[in-house]
């Protein structure tokens, strides 16, 4: 039987190195290079770590391959089915997927936190009257840490808990109070009487001033694309959040960097990217000109929503939340939006085209998350603030994994030095 390890020799001295094999559950072991720099004073070269194992974790599973999610083991087709947000983030949570006592133990825990500071009210005036709502969310979310100092105790598990119960339950608010004070506003408080992305709705949408009747389609689309986006594997907004939670700072603050990292275009930006795309081709009869346009390697120009970096074959999300997309624009969608009607067209063209199809560019889930919200009347620039609400409790609970991990220690990346060589310094008359 062979060794569970992999031996590499260096050419210069002739010496071999054995590296244990790490295997995990499933997918591909990993090569343990612990001893590499101390025995052969070699560093790993790996840009954007894409063959690089930050950590183990038991919590998502992707197999870009073979078009494979899965949380805490359970296909995501599954939990789309017959499961729900809520539901879901227990799961990830704690592992499990909770029995009826625990489901509603745990969703009057949430329901209990909704409310924030009533102070954090002035916060907000605090920002430009047109500040993006990432830039708020991102502020307000770090400044729960003072509010809640006992949270800094994170080797407290029942601490632990608190906080992650607290984020889970007030991201929605200060996401929506980030959106009201966007467009000048009053805030909505949490109605606890409403499921969680029924109650973010309203919080969003509704005004004091009239009843507002939340659509269960709306609500059922939007938990629908909360748990696709509730976690992805070792993406750079976790892998963010589990850094900065590596030094011991609180959990506010590690939201926040993962906040910040999700707002790059690259990565949460992209739903809000296929709206703008599709601002730009501007009518059905323009498809056909930036389809050549995308297929022109020398041309800016590129198909948003199209392919995905981890997924060689097609999104498992984008089956599941096409058929929502459909049943969305059906019963709410504006038949008259030339938008919708240049979205579906695009889709399809991008389908039968030989270039896209040989090259596995299907439609992503932020292709659909993109229409979706736009049907819901989520404005653009709060695509992204939506996908932190959604991510949120994924990060919370890679930051409890990380916490507990028995080899825990704080992130310390290396680099290949490519600057001056030791030099002396000379006086300014002499430069």
């Amino acid at each position: 039987m062979a060794k569970d390890t992999v031996t590499i020799i260096d050419n210069s001295t002739g010496k071999e190195l054995e590296l244990p094999l790490r295997r995990g559950t499933i997918g591909p072991a990993a090569v343990d290079i612990t001893s590499l720099y101390r025995e052969f004073g070699y560093l790993t070269y790996d840009p954007g770590f894409m063959s690089t194992a930050s950590c183990r974790s038991s919590i998502t599973y992707v197999d870009g391959n073979e078009g494979v999610l899965l949380y805490r083991g359970y296909p995501i087709e599954q939990l789309a089915e017959h499961s729900h947000y809520i539901e879901v983030v227990y799961l990830l949570l704690y592992g499990e997927l909770p029995n009826q006592q625990q489901l509603a133990d745990f969703s009057d825990s949430i329901k209990a936190h909704t409310m924030i500071n009533e102070s954090l009210k002035s916060f907000y005036h605090g920002f430009h009257h047109d500040a993006h709502p990432m830039a708020s969310l991102m502020g307000v979310v770090g400044s729960l840490s003072s509010f809640y100092p006992d949270a800094a105790d994170i080797y407290d598990s029942q601490q632990r808990e608190i906080a992650a119960h607290r984020i889970v339950a007030k991201i929605p608010t200060i996401a929506a109070a980030s959106y009201k004070y966007s467009i000048g506003e009053p805030f909505v408080y949490p109605k606890n009487s409403l499921a969680y992305c029924a109650n973010l709705l309203n919080m969003m949408l509704s005004v004091p001033s009239e009843d507002y009747e939340i659509n269960p389609v709306a609500a059922k689309a939007l938990d629908l694309i909360f748990m696709l986006h509730l976690d992805h594997e070792q993406n750079v907004s976790t892998s963010t959040v589990r850094l900065s939670g590596s030094t011991g700072t609180n959990p506010f603050a590690c939201m926040a960097t993962g906040i910040s990292a999700l707002w790059g275009p690259a990565h949460g930006g992209a739903n809000e990217a296929v709206l703008t795309m599709l601002e730009e081709i501007g009518d059905v009869k323009n498809i056909s000109k930036y389809i050549e346009k995308a297929k022109d390697k020398n041309d800016p120009f590129r198909l948003m929503g199209f392919g995905h970096r981890v997924y060689k074959n097609y999104d498992p999300r984008a089956k599941i939340i096409r058929k929502m997309c459909y049943e969305v624009l059906d019963k709410l969608g504006d038949s008259s939006d030339p938008m919708f009607e240049l979205a579906l067209k695009l889709e399809e063209v991008a389908l039968n085209d030989d270039y896209f199809v040989s090259r596995k560019l299907y439609p992503n889930v932020d292709f659909y998350s993109g229409i979706i919200y736009r049907v819901l009347g989520i404005p653009t620039n709060m695509f992204t603030v939506m996908f932190a609400v959604a991510r949120a409790p994924g990060w919370v609970a890679q930051w409890l994994e990380m916490i507990t991990e028995p080899d825990q220690r704080i992130g310390r990346p290396r680099q290949v030095y490519e600057g001056a060589k030791p030099r002396d310094y000379l006086p300014l008359s002499k430069r």
